[in-house]
């Protein structure tokens, strides 16, 4: 299986109103140490698709990464994860005991 399909793989496994980390997904999809291939891989899917629950991986700190290059789905993912019944706390973060 191409490197990118593992990732899609795990990612769509992640149930609503949970979420795993960039470093989790990596781990699970036998890429210890590549989070970043896993922001890439996430990069790259189609939104308008909705096969792969791309809003589902954060980053360790529990926050959604922030990018220039993401043209503003940051915004939209955090909103997507709203709508899944994910709290924020005020400073933007996801407390991973409880959603992960």
């Amino acid at each position: 299986m191409l490197t990118y399909e593992r990732i899609y793989a795990i990612v769509r496994q992640i149930p609503v109103g949970q979420v795993a980390t960039y470093g989790q997904v990596a781990e699970l999809a036998g890429l210890v140490g590549k989070p970043r291939l896993v922001g890439y891989a996430l990069y790259r899917v189609d939104m308008a698709a909705g096969d792969v629950p791309w809003q589902r991986v954060i980053n360790a700190k529990g926050e959604v990464s922030q990018s220039p290059q993401r043209n503003g789905t940051d915004y939209i993912q955090r909103a997507m994860l709203e709508d899944e019944g994910i709290e924020f706390d005020s400073g933007g973060r996801i407390d991973l005991r409880l959603y992960r």
